[in-house]
């Protein structure tokens, strides 16, 4: 008998460890945080003092006209793991973020904002050179700053009143950037972009300052810091800012920040981490975060070789800083028996939760969310034309703070006319279906009061059009190759991997769109097309722009993957080259020339042996000759005026990567002749973005394009 319970109590203690076990793992998956403003809610931020949000972006200070002296705080609601305990080791971290400081009054003195990593989330320091960091007796809870500060201060030993500097417990900054030697000007008005990079294992901190979006090659302050001294096991993240007598705003536009115990590397040391996909579904930061000396409850999860190499030092340490750890040990065998019942009882359920929360979460993906009218007027300031930041096909596009849970949308708000509604039926019941990394995700819809709005995740970027001829310095050779084989992949899927096949038929740069990593987006689905597939396509109108039409589409009205495959080529040249797929001032110098039509411009090249003088000067030779010749000869292959010459999209993508070979690419264009019998759309039935209709005339066949029309 008495074996034989001995026996069931060794089982039990098992059960118990097993479930302790599983709970310590639990504990430890708050080792990583990943958040930006594209997945943050209302709950997610915690605002103190003059901080308030407006329009979409986070005021640090007030916008008062009157000169007052005042300080805003905001903070990440949840603490976040910098240090393990016993071991001692750091979180790195990489955090992005854009900011603008704007005077209502340029002659009064500024203040400054600076992101901080904090103990505390109850209270803020005091206003002027401080900056809501330490009181007016010097005295704080403790900190460390990156301050980006618009006021000279003598008592702090500044250098300037345009400096970046790291403050470690003390505003007299342990390391101090000159921003004017960067060419920053912090009271300009401009935007200005920053990146704070800190490596646990080696303890390397590096400051990057600039006006571009693009990181610049060398930090501003790189320096060694061992942040062991200066942090407890959980901090909060987030702003301060503060001004001393002045008007001056101090506004984030944008934020991201994401941290691990194992190093972080890949795109987002170079670039703006991509958003996150963890923190997608506006609940995930409802939850009330936890104090800092416990883990939060519901943090993001890290892989499961994390959970191995932790599991130790979690028996060690932290499992024995839970209740249940002690009772396991130090009670009876008949208590453990309880107590390990309960603890299975929570799991099951936990995982029963998770479960049931996945299969909702399909089932939301399947079928976008209907808007109501109000929350999407509201959420645009009654579309405001200080929100539009696009127009696509038949409609405007708004930039939208939805008012509930504070996430940031684009809408597009549909044309009032019959063709505008068919538009937006077409592009609702294609892309409400689709899935793909490169694509624009459409978070819902409202059809009300005569109006037809699709709300989509806002790319921060804006634009591949935006980012080749508007930026204040050129998109990098290595973004540009991502964002072909972004386009690539998401055309790959819509021709071969959808259950009907989806022809796009207005692929170009202005409806590539960037998330903050870079990462292209294919968007604006107003003119495509569903086909079965191997079906042939039926003729309709022509639709589209000029420059990015294929010759057989706009003669036979015929669309398919082959015309979507020439517009790919139009895009490929044009952010190889850096031109536009037809120049309309050909007059002036350093232009294309008489032949407007880049394709024609870029064969002549190739047929002159010269095809590398395609490439954007704006490079200054910056990228691999050999991969830009692959992708020059790439775009010439889709370009082709044969459609069954042009590859498949598939293929296009495995020439890009590598693993296929570009096919032989003439050096003189080759022609190809169309009858007239082919002609099935009159003049009246085209359509185009371009100034003017398109003409076609069917003398010849021959004739390349001239500025806006094809003759």
């Amino acid at each position: 008998m008495f074996p034989l319970l001995h026996r069931i109590s060794l089982i039990v203690i098992s059960i118990s460890s097993s479930s302790l076990f599983l709970l310590c793992l639990l504990v430890l998956a708050t080792a990583t945080t990943e958040f930006d403003f594209g997945t943050l809610t209302l709950s997610s931020l915690k605002l103190l003092g003059d901080a308030h949000l407006n329009n979409g972006s986070v005021r640090l200070t007030s916008d008062l006209a009157v000169p007052t002296s005042g300080a805003g705080k905001v903070l990440y609601s949840k603490p976040i793991r910098f240090r393990q305990p016993g071991t001692h080791s750091i979180t790195s971290f990489l955090t992005y973020f854009s900011f603008y400081v704007f005077n209502l009054n340029p002659s009064s003195i500024g203040g400054g904002l600076a992101f901080v990593i904090s103990p505390d989330s109850e209270t803020i320091g005091a206003a002027g050179g401080c900056l809501g960091l330490l009181n007016n007796d010097g005295l704080g809870s403790g900190f460390v700053a990156v301050e980006f500060d618009t006021l000279m201060d003598v008592e702090f030993k500044d250098i300037n009143g345009n400096h970046v500097a790291v403050d470690l417990n003390s505003m007299v900054s342990s390391q101090t950037g000159d921003l004017g030697a960067a060419d920053i000007d912090l009271k300009s008005g401009d935007l200005v972009n920053a990146w704070i990079e800190y490596d646990g294992t080696n303890h390397g901190l590096k400051v990057s300052v600039s006006y571009s979006n693009l990181k610049p090659k060398l930090p501003i302050l790189s320096f060694t810091l061992d942040l062991d001294q200066y942090v407890n096991d959980f901090m909060y993240v987030g702003f301060t800012g503060s001004t001393q007598g002045s008007t001056e705003i101090h506004s984030i536009e944008w934020w991201s920040f994401s941290s691990s115990f194992d190093s972080i590397s890949g795109p987002g040391s170079s670039s703006p981490p991509p958003p996150t996909t963890s923190l997608t579904n506006p609940t995930a930061n409802s939850v009330t975060s936890p104090p800092p000396s416990l883990a939060p409850a519901d943090s993001d999860s890290i892989s499961s070789q994390q959970k191995n190499s932790k599991s130790s030092s979690c028996h060690n340490q932290l499992c024995k800083q839970g209740p249940g750890a002690v009772a396991g040990v130090v009670t009876a065998s008949a208590f453990l028996a309880i107590f390990a019942g309960v603890l299975i009882w929570i799991f099951s359920k936990r995982y029963k939760h998770v479960k049931k929360t996945e299969s909702f979460a399909s089932e939301v993906i399947k079928m976008p969310k209907e808007f109501s009218y109000k929350e999407l007027r509201s959420a645009t300031r009654c579309f405001n034309s200080n929100r539009i930041i696009g127009h696509g096909a038949f409609g405007t596009v708004y930039k939208g703070i939805l008012p509930e849970i504070g996430d940031i949308v684009a809408v597009k708000r549909c044309s009032h006319n019959s063709q505008g509604k068919n538009e937006f039926l077409s592009e609702l019941s294609i892309i409400g279906t689709l899935r793909h990394r490169n694509l624009v995700r459409l978070q819902g819809w409202c059809h009300e009061k005569g109006e037809i709005l699709l709300v989509y995740d806002l790319m921060p970027n804006g634009s591949l059009d935006k980012a080749l001829f508007e930026a204040r310095t050129p998109l990098p050779w290595p973004h540009r190759r991502k964002i072909l084989l972004g386009v690539a992949s998401a055309l790959a899927y819509l021709h071969e991997e959808c259950e009907n096949q989806v022809i796009h038929r207005d692929i170009k740069t202005s409806n590539i769109m960037l998330d903050e990593g870079f990462n292209a987006r294919l968007g604006d689905f107003g003119l495509a097309r569903q086909i079965e597939h191997d079906k042939s396509p039926d003729a309709t109108a022509a639709a589209g722009t000029m420059g990015y039409l294929a010759p057989e589409y706009l003669l036979t009205g015929r669309a398919s993957e082959k015309t979507d495959v020439f517009s790919y080529g139009a895009v490929v040249l044009e952010v190889a080259s850096g031109r536009r797929p037809i120049e309309k001032e050909t007059s002036v110098v350093g232009k294309i020339g008489v032949n407007s039509n880049l394709v024609e411009w870029v064969w002549n090249l190739h047929r002159e042996g010269r095809l590398l003088m395609a490439a954007d000067a704006r490079l200054e030779g910056e990228f691999d000759e050999n991969d830009m010749r692959r992708v020059l000869l790439v775009g010439l292959a889709c370009s082709h005026p044969d459609p069954l010459a042009r590859p498949t999209m598939r293929t296009v993508v495995q020439m890009l990567v590598g693993e296929a070979e570009i096919p032989i690419v003439p050096r003189a264009k080759p022609t190809m002749s169309f009858s007239t019998s082919h002609l099935l759309l009159s003049l009246q039935d085209s359509v185009s973005d371009c100034n003017g209709m398109i003409t076609i005339s069917t003398s010849s066949s021959e004739n390349g394009y001239i500025g806006d029309d094809i003759v």
